[in-house]
C-alpha cells in the first residue's frame, strides 16, 4: 500500500482511508437493516439524544469536530427531518438543536444494531480493535497537550538552522550512498547492472580508481550525494548526482556539484564530463549554469541506456578543445551512472 510506505507522512490520510471503510462497513448494515440514519450522523444524534438539546458550538466540542463541520451536518438533518432548530430558553440570541420524534424512534430501535456493530468490529479486528482504541485516546491526550502544528513547525525551525555541510566519503556514510541512488533511478529510469556494480561496491569503483564521494548532510540527515569518478589521468566524470526529494529547493545539489567542481580542480583535473538524460530539465539547467555544456549526440560507447546527454565542463576562461584535451570519447570507459 503506498500510503504505508510514507509512514507518519501520511498519517491523517491513512488514518481517512480506515476511517471511510469503516463508516462504509456500516452504512452497509444499516441499509441491511432498515435504519433511517448513516453512520456519519452517529455522533450529533447520538449526543443530542443522550444530553438533550445544545448549541452548535457545545455538540462540536463534545465530539471533537469543527463548528463549521456541525453546522453543516446540522442543516443537512434539519432538511431530512432528524433536528430541529429553536431558540435557547437561556439565551434567546443563539438556537440549539433539538431532536425531532422521528429521530428518537429511529435512534430507539437501533440498540441491537449498535451491540452488533461493536461485536463485528471486535470479531473482525480481533484485539487491534482495543489496541486501536487505546491508541486513539492516547493520541487525542497528547494533541491536547501539544498540538500537532506547533510541534511540526518547531520541527521545522529546528532542521532548517542546521548549516548545510558538504562531506567526504566515510565508511558509515556508504549505505546513504546506495540508498539515495536506488532512490533517484526508481523514480525516474531503472537500476540497471552497472548501477548495482558500482552502488554495491564504491570503494572499488570510485575511490581506488582516484575518484571521490561527496554527501550533503543537513544536521543529522544525509539528503544527497555526488561522485567524481577517474576514468583516466586528469580525466573525471560527473556522477552519481543525487539529492533526496523530502529536502529538494535547499540548493543541496548545487552545493554538491559546486564541491565536484571544486575537487576536480584540486586535483588537476584536465577534463570534466557527464553523462544524463533529456528528461531531467531542472538537473541539466543546472549543469548548463555550472559551466558545463551541451555536446552534439550522446557519448559514444556509453553504458547507460538511459543516457542521451553529453555535456562536458569547460574551465572559466577556456575553450571546449582547451579544457578538454583529446576527445573523451576515445578513451577508456570505468563502471559509473549518467547523472
Amino acid at each position: 500500500m503506498y500510503l504505508a510506505s510514507l509512514g507518519r507522512l501520511a498519517m491523517a490520510s491513512r488514518l481517512k482511508a480506515l476511517s471511510d471503510q469503516l463508516y462504509g462497513a456500516v452504512d452497509q448494515v444499516y441499509q441491511a437493516r432498515g435504519a433511517r440514519i448513516e453512520s456519519r450522523w452517529l455522533p450529533v444524534l447520538r449526543y443530542l439524544w443522550e444530553t438533550g438539546p445544545h448549541s452548535v458550538t457545545q455538540v462540536a466540542a463534545a465530539i471533537g469536530q469543527t463548528h463549521s463541520a456541525v453546522s453543516q451536518l446540522a442543516s443537512k438533518l434539519v432538511r431530512a427531518g432528524l433536528l430541529k432548530r429553536r431558540r435557547d430558553p437561556g439565551d434567546a440570541r443563539r438556537s440549539v438543536l433539538e431532536l425531532t420524534d422521528e429521530a428518537r424512534a429511529a435512534l430507539s430501535e437501533l440498540g441491537p444494531v449498535w451491540h452488533a456493530v461493536c461485536a463485528g468490529l471486535t470479531d473482525s479486528l480481533g484485539p487491534h480493535a482495543a489496541h486501536l482504541l487505546n491508541a486513539v485516546a492516547a493520541c487525542e491526550q497528547a494533541l491536547e497537550e501539544r498540538p500537532v502544528a506547533a510541534a511540526i513547525l518547531a520541527a521545522h525551525e529546528d532542521l532548517m538552522a542546521e548549516p548545510l555541510q558538504i562531506v567526504s566519503y566515510a565508511p558509515e556514510l556508504r549505505d546513504h550512498f546506495r540508498r539515495l541512488n536506488v532512490q533517484w533511478l526508481e523514480r525516474y529510469f531503472v537500476v540497471e547492472p552497472i548501477d548495482h556494480e558500482v552502488l554495491g561496491n564504491p570503494e572499488r569503483y570510485i575511490l581506488e580508481p582516484g575518484g571521490a564521494i561527496l554527501f550533503a548532510r543537513l544536521g543529522p540527515q544525509i539528503i544527497g550525494t555526488c561522485a567524481l569518478l577517474q576514468e583516466s589521468p586528469g580525466v573525471f566524470e560527473l556522477t552519481k548526482m543525487s539529492v533526496d526529494e523530502g529536502f529538494r529547493g535547499l540548493g543541496a545539489g548545487r552545493r554538491l556539484l559546486d564541491e565536484a567542481i571544486a575537487e576536480f580542480h584540486r586535483r588537476d583535473g584536465v577534463e570534466l564530463f557527464l553523462e544524463s538524460n533529456s528528461a531531467l530539465r531542472t538537473a541539466l539547467h543546472m549543469y548548463e549554469r555550472a559551466g558545463f555544456r551541451m555536446q552534439p549526440a550522446p557519448r559514444r560507447g556509453s553504458h547507460y541506456a538511459r543516457a542521451d546527454v553529453y555535456m562536458i565542463y569547460e574551465q572559466p576562461g577556456t575553450s571546449p578543445a582547451a579544457a578538454g584535451g583529446k576527445p573523451a570519447a576515445g578513451r577508456r570507459r570505468r563502471a559509473g551512472k549518467g547523472s
